[in-house]
C-alpha cells in the first residue's frame, strides 16, 4: 500500500537514493547531511516509505551480462493449489532473480541469471522434476536482445 502523506522531503529522500546514491563508506550519513537532516530521521523515513510500499529495495544493480552470465525468463505451468510449494522450490536457487505470479496458463514466472546456458537448463530440470512437471508445463525464453529500462521514478510531489 503507497501512503498519499509524502511530503518534500520524502521525495528529495527518494530522488538522492535512485540518482545520486553515494559509493562511500557511510552513504546515509552522506545522504542525510545532504539533505539537512540527522540519519536517524533518514532512517525512519526509508524505514516507514519501505513500510508503505513506496520503497521496495534498495540495492544494486549489475549488468550480469559484462561479466560473462546468460539469463533466461522462464515459466511453469502449475495447478493454483501447488503455486505456494513451486516458489518455494523456484526460490532456492540463488540464480533465480524475480518470481511472480501471473493469472495465464503459465501462471509463475522468474528469471534465472547463470553462468552458462547448461547451468539454466540444469536449474530449470531441477525444477521440473521437483514439481512433478511435464517438459511442456515449463518454458525457457532465453534472452535474444537486452532492452534495459530505466525504472526510476519521479515522486508527483516532486517541483
Amino acid at each position: 500500500m503507497v501512503s498519499s502523506e509524502m511530503d518534500e522531503l520524502d521525495s528529495a529522500i527518494l530522488e538522492v537514493i535512485q540518482y545520486d546514491f553515494p559509493l562511500c563508506e557511510k552513504p546515509y550519513e552522506t545522504i542525510a547531511g545532504k539533505l539537512g537532516i540527522s540519519c536517524d530521521e533518514l532512517w525512519e523515513r526509508i524505514e516507514r516509505l519501505t513500510k508503505e510500499g513506496v520503497i521496495r529495495r534498495i540495492g544494486v544493480s549489475l549488468d550480469s551480462h559484462k561479466f560473462g552470465y546468460v539469463s533466461t525468463l522462464a515459466a511453469i505451468s502449475i495447478k493454483p493449489e501447488l503455486v505456494t510449494q513451486a516458489a518455494g522450490v523456484i526460490n532456492r536457487f540463488p540464480q533465480v532473480t524475480h518470481c511472480y505470479l501471473r493469472k495465464d496458463t503459465f501462471n509463475v514466472w522468474f528469471t534465472v541469471i547463470a553462468e552458462d546456458n547448461r547451468q539454466i537448463a540444469s536449474i530449470l530440470e531441477q525444477i521440473r522434476m521437483s514439481l512433478s512437471l511435464d517438459v511442456a508445463e515449463v518454458l525457457n525464453l532465453p534472452m535474444k536482445r537486452l532492452f534495459k529500462l530505466d525504472a526510476r521514478f519521479k515522486s508527483a510531489n516532486l517541483r
